[in-house]
Order: C-alpha cells, then sequence, then structure tokens
C-alpha cells in the first residue's frame, strides 16, 4: 500500500511541477484532515488531535480532541467536538465559554471569525481576542450571513463559501467586527477557502480540485479570475502562508507546494 501511495504522490509532483508549481510531500502526519498555516507557523490535525510542525516533525499540542484548528496574528484557536471554541494558552487549549461554532479562523488583523451550528457566520472582536487567556465567555458578533467556511487576511478583505457552495468576499473591520461591500464571486462551486496573510486566496471545489483566486489586488480585493492548481488526488483542504501552499488529500496525505 505504501509503494502505490508513493507512486501516486510522484505523479502528483511531475503534474504539479509542470505547473510551475514545486510540490514535495510534505512531513507524513497519519491521516491527516486539515491544515492551516498563517502568521509563519503551521499546524494541522488528525481525527483527534492538533499538532505543530516543528522543523520536519509534527508535535501534538496538549490533549484536547479538536475538529477544526486555526493560528493567525491573534493566536492559535480551535473547535472541539462538544463544538465549544479553544485558545491555545500556556501549552494547551483552554475552553470557552459563549458561542457553538463548527470552524474558526485566526487569519485576521489580530481578529477571531468563525461559523456557528447554525451555519450563521460570527466575529470576535481584536481586543478580545488578543486578550483572551482561557477564562470567561467571548463576546461573539454576528456578521449577518450564513456559510458553510469563513476566512479572512489582514490584506484584501474575507472570503466566504455559503451551505450552496457559492464564494463571496466581504470587508470585515477588526476593532469593530462590522463588514461592508459583500461581493458574490461566481464561476466556481468550493467546500472551502483560506486566505493567507498576505491576502492571496485558494479553494478546494466540491470535485477536489485546487484553485487559486488571480487578479486580486488593492482595486480588485475580490480578484478577476479562477486559476485551476492541476493535481491528481483529489483534495479535501488546503491553506496558504509565506509562499507555501499546503493541502491535504481526500485519503489524509499533506503536500508542500512552492510557487
Amino acid at each position: 500500500m505504501k509503494g502505490v501511495v508513493a507512486f501516486l504522490l510522484v505523479l502528483c509532483y511531475l503534474a504539479i511541477n509542470a505547473a510551475a508549481w514545486t510540490c514535495t510531500e510534505a512531513p507524513r502526519l497519519n491521516n491527516a484532515l486539515q491544515i492551516d498555516a498563517g502568521h509563519g507557523k503551521v499546524i494541522a490535525r488528525d481525527h483527534s488531535y492538533a499538532y505543530f510542525l516543528a522543523g520536519s516533525y509534527w508535535s501534538r499540542m496538549g490533549y484536547t480532541r479538536l475538529k477544526h484548528v486555526s493560528t493567525g496574528p491573534s493566536g492559535i484557536w480551535g473547535v472541539g467536538y462538544n463544538n465549544l471554541v479553544y485558545k491555545y494558552v500556556a501549552g494547551d487549549f483552554r475552553q470557552s465559554s459563549g458561542l457553538s461554532m463548527l470552524q474558526v479562523d485566526a487569519g485576521g488583523n489580530d481578529q477571531v471569525v468563525g461559523v456557528n451550528t447554525g451555519w450563521n457566520i460570527y466575529c470576535l472582536k481584536s481586543a478580545s481576542a488578543l486578550a483572551y487567556r482561557g477564562r470567561g465567555s467571548l463576546g461573539w458578533t454576528s456578521l449577518s450571513r450564513s456559510m458553510r467556511y469563513f476566512s479572512c487576511s489582514p490584506h484584501n478583505g474575507c472570503w466566504g463559501v455559503d451551505r450552496s457552495y457559492r464564494v463571496y468576499h466581504a470587508q470585515v473591520n477588526p476593532s469593530t467586527c462590522s463588514s461592508s461591500g459583500w461581493r458574490l464571486v461566481s464561476g466556481i462551486s468550493l467546500l472551502m477557502i483560506e486566505v493567507g496573510t498576505d491576502g492571496r486566496a485558494f479553494g478546494v471545489t466540491t470535485a477536489g480540485k485546487v484553485v487559486e483566486r488571480a487578479g486580486i489586488s488593492s482595486r480588485y480585493p475580490y480578484g478577476t479570475s479562477w486559476v485551476t492548481i492541476p493535481v491528481c488526488l483529489a483534495m479535501s483542504h488546503v491553506s496558504y502562508d509565506l509562499g507555501t501552499l499546503w493541502v491535504v488529500s481526500r485519503g489524509g496525505f499533506l503536500m508542500r507546494c512552492l510557487h
């Protein structure tokens, strides 16, 4: 089985390298489900725990069972299988009280955003996100939109995918959590989308393909077109930071790509 996996990965490397992406197998984490890169850190999770990438090894981050993790300027955050939000403080994930969430994203300009169990998106103001040390409740602000996935960057705003797999772009003020400029970005159906610290946005389509939103600029923060990054395996999750694209296949394999 390992030989078959290695052969498939070689095919993937050749396909992506031909498209100006240089890809290698990332440090192996068995049965990986999700990866998140931000603020110079890379974290991932399997069916149970979160792990921190230190060089070429994954180190488990405590014993809290998590179903989503995110790292960014406001720290490392996660959602447990109990749907409660956690922040990584002093070597362990500290449970908060407040909303029940499905997904959180810490990649914005110090604010944290997320999707609650009712598929509505909320924002935690930057001052509260930075100050939280693992005690008390969190005061979330509703963004009055329904999404299945939401991600923000310090540059060029936030991106979301609704339950019909449509893609949206918006601006979210980190200090007030007010939102504006909501725009439907047509032409594709995505399962999820992540935006890097520099504002580049990557997503995974409903068919498992990896795409990038091209043409993002201060004039066009929502970009101008979708570009497919050819991969030979169906993918489930993607993240991008500091020029590196991290991809998780539906079979739980991790890949690291440089453009």
